[in-house]
């Protein structure tokens, strides 16, 4: 391996984990208002989306983190018209929530404008134009301001954020009291899904966190996974409703997606969504057993400079 450090990208995945990837080309390095930002191209999985020095996205596995985060709450609800999205910069996770026919309008709300700019320019095959779609309306500001102060309530609402760092960017919309203000800006059969971390056993602090948090605010919490070869294994997202089960047959799920013509995912149909919710028992018990929670005052990771 040749060992010039500038050749290779280390993808911190734990204190006790680096992924590393070959850097082909640098195609943007800076630091935004609120995170660095890197774009670049590995010779692992193509062009990434690297913030505060941890991968994002990438070129060949991004629509099996934006499939995985959007679609299982999109089906479970009978008729998903009005979606709220907190960050989701790259724009898949927004071109993911447009394929359903059934979407009128999409808030999405991302304070880093720079980072919107930026994977326009050097990820537009993230996005394929749905930041310029009629139903798309989106805002740079804080997103747990807008939902506390906005009048409506959401059908969907997506949170695909960094990881809850306090001082970062997102933390405060991890915590307790945000999941409680959002449970009071969803429709009657309205969900939120969120993007929880690591799910490989030996780090779940932040996958069993989220999961226990959502617990105060919701009375069904559903954990899910799926393996995310880019961010080094099985990757946890959670479901959350006041009355909806995502829990649905293959059939059904399949049915759902036909009728909302999303025959072309790639990720997604019945048989994966009853995968994705099918915990080994190991997860499950773990996840049981975890008491963290995420308040305001007590995030979940400190900032270390």
């Amino acid at each position: 391996m040749d060992a010039d450090p500038d050749k290779w990208f280390h993808d911190k995945i734990s204190e006790d984990l680096i992924q590393l990837h070959s850097i082909k080309e640098v195609l943007y390095r800076g630091q935004t208002k609120f995170q660095s930002i890197e774009i670049i191209r590995t010779g692992s999985y193509g062009k990434c989306l690297v913030l505060d020095d941890k991968i994002q996205s990438s070129e060949l596995d991004e629509f099996v983190y934006h499939e995985a985060l959007v679609h299982p709450a999109m089906i479970t609800h009978p008729c998903p018209e009005t979606v709220f999205i907190a960050g989701g910069g790259e724009g898949a996770t927004l071109r993911e929530v447009l394929r359903h026919d059934t979407v009128k309008r999409v808030v999405m709300i991302d304070i880093d404008k720079e980072v919107i700019t930026l994977c326009k320019k050097y990820l537009p095959e993230h996005s394929q134009n749905s930041f310029e779609d009629e139903r798309t309306e989106l805002i740079h500001t804080d997103a747990r301001k807008y939902l506390a102060e906005c009048k409506e309530a959401f059908d969907i609402i997506i949170i695909d954020l960094t990881e809850p760092i306090e001082e970062g960017p997102a933390y405060l919309l991890y915590t307790r009291e945000f999941y409680g203000l959002v449970r009071n800006k969803l429709t009657v059969n309205g969900i939120i899904t969120v993007q929880a971390g690591s799910a490989a056993f030996n780090e779940l602090l932040n996958f069993s966190a989220v999961f226990n948090t959502l617990n105060t605010a919701f009375p069904e919490v559903y954990p899910y996974q799926i393996d995310i070869p880019s961010f080094g294994g099985p990757w946890g997202f959670c479901l959350a409703s006041l009355n909806l089960n995502p829990i649905m047959s293959t059939s059904d799920v399949d049915d759902r997606l036909s009728a909302r013509s999303l025959d072309n995912l790639r990720l997604y149909d019945g048989l994966t969504h009853q995968s994705m919710f099918s915990l080994p028992k190991h997860l499950r018990e773990d996840l049981l057993t975890q008491t963290r929670l995420i308040t305001d005052n007590e995030p979940l990771y400190t900032y270390t400079g």
